[in-house]
């Protein structure tokens, strides 16, 4: 490792706290703010929250996505690379690069589809645009989870 101590930690402890915003915000919108929503309010209602609360939520993991490549690939470099990097640090690269694609896939895709319905007042398309978001949440919340078990516990191996 070239770099100081701290700088290494600070990197640590930037990236830990953006993968930390995506996962858990992932999971309080899936867990908790979606299935309220969906029992306390009629669609005219339910659906503009969550396009509303969505794009909040978007917008701070496209910045949590820059800061984990970013710190992701200065501590990849500080390790001097893939050839030096412990099996975990693939497997957390590999899972990444897969919830970034799902991520993107909503980004560009189905969340401005839920947008413009909700807009037109559309709500079967922004109820079906939403439940595909939702899908993709699931599947990267998993994956989310799975990033951590097998960083944390892949330290022991």
């Amino acid at each position: 490792m070239t770099s100081s101590p701290l700088l290494y930690a600070l990197l640590i402890l930037l990236h830990v706290l953006a993968a930390a915003f995506w996962v858990g915000g992932m999971a309080t919108l899936h867990l908790a703010v979606r299935p309220v929503a969906a029992a306390l309010l009629p669609p005219p209602q339910r659906l503009p929250l969550m396009a509303g609360v969505l794009r909040r939520f978007l917008i701070g993991v496209d910045a949590a996505l820059t800061l984990l490549w970013v710190s992701g690939f200065a501590m990849l470099g500080q390790m001097g690379g893939f050839a030096g990097a412990h099996w975990r640090v693939h497997a957390m690269v590999g899972l990444a690069t897969l919830m970034t694609a799902i991520y993107l896939t909503i980004r560009a895709g189905a969340f401005p589809k839920l947008r413009r319905a909700v807009a037109a007042h559309d709500w079967p398309e922004a109820g079906a645009a939403l439940a595909r978001i939702r899908v993709r949440v699931s599947f990267n919340l998993v994956l989310g989870v799975l990033v951590f078990v097998v960083v944390l516990l892949g330290r022991a191996a």
